[in-house]
């Protein structure tokens, strides 16, 4: 009886270390496949790059010499480059601050008591629904100096694709109209969390409309501004669907943002290595800019 005692006790007892072990291993066992998509889609591209970037390759992408940090020098000696840095950050000021503008005054306009509100609303969330590439061929159209609909409507003759100064305010105009719809989404969710009854003790107390806005609708609104200010900037860093179908980087590489740089580089001069150490200095510029806007945010963001 004491040895049917004992057995059971230690069956008993390993029973319970293998639940210990499995309670231990199955929270593991449940984010195991999103660490392989991680590591397939998202570090292993990025430590390839680096990589990559440390070699002279051939047509095929294959490494044939050790470069070193000469393809960083190259790029830094070559005015092409430079011309690329200074057309993106061109890109990304002209684009994100209207686009913000544009996303904020038709969210305080859609936030406010409007017959067919959830109509504009649909309307101007749209362009959300609608890709970077389609929209360049909808706006190519629309900017085609001969049957284009804005110069009949401007009644002028503007080589919009062909100009260097038209062609990149051509693709940033498609830049605002994309990320507005995008930034009009967000601000309308921060409106709906601002508490009603701050807005109706400041009507209470006889404050108008843009005192409102000014005390208390920007206020709480500057997480979510935050945010969409952020959103913005990596997105004009990473554009490249209409810059590839409206301008190819031209004219006279006006529109040659560094992403279609690298995307020249890699895949037209077959310049892999290049190309790589493109694609890291822009992860460092944005990683910069982007520490640079969270070293402030304590200044100009309130957190309720």
């Amino acid at each position: 009886m004491e040895k049917a005692a004992q057995q059971m006790n230690l069956t008993q007892n390993k029973t319970v270390e293998k639940k210990k072990i499995i309670n231990i291993l199955e929270p593991y066992l449940y984010i195991i496949p999103c660490i392989g998509i991680f590591i397939g889609f998202t570090y292993f591209p990025f430590f390839k790059t680096i990589y990559l970037s440390l070699f002279n390759t051939n047509a095929q992408g294959e490494t044939s010499s050790f470069a070193g940090l000469s393809n960083y020098v190259d790029l830094f000696k070559d005015p092409s480059f430079i011309n690329s840095v200074i057309v993106t950050f061109k890109y990304v000021i002209v684009t994100t601050i209207p686009s913000i503008l544009i996303g904020l005054m038709l969210a305080l306009v859609c936030n406010n008591k409007l017959k067919f509100k959830g109509l504009f609303s649909t309307m101007y969330a749209m362009p959300m629904a609608v890709s970077s590439a389609s929209a360049a061929i909808i706006w190519m159209l629309l900017f085609n100096p001969s049957i284009g609909f804005i110069n009949f409507l401007f009644k002028r003759n503007i080589g919009w694709l062909t100009s260097p100064f038209w062609g990149f305010i051509a693709v940033s105009i498609v830049g605002i109209w994309l990320n507005s719809c995008i930034n009009f989404i967000f601000i309308t969710s921060g409106l709906k969390n601002i508490p009603k009854k701050l807005m109706e003790s400041a009507s209470i107390d006889g404050a108008s409309y843009f005192q409102q806005l000014k005390n208390i609708i920007l206020p709480c609104l500057s997480p979510t501004l935050f945010f969409v200010l952020i959103i913005n900037i990596i997105n004009g860093f990473q554009t490249f669907g209409q810059i590839n179908i409206m301008t190819l980087g031209g004219p006279g590489e006006a529109t040659n943002v560094l992403v279609y740089s690298i995307y020249r580089n890699a895949f037209f001069n077959n310049r892999f290595g290049i190309a790589s150490a493109e694609s890291i200095i822009l992860f460092l510029l944005m990683l910069v800019i982007t520490l640079i806007q969270f070293r402030y945010e304590d200044k100009k963001v309130f957190y309720k």
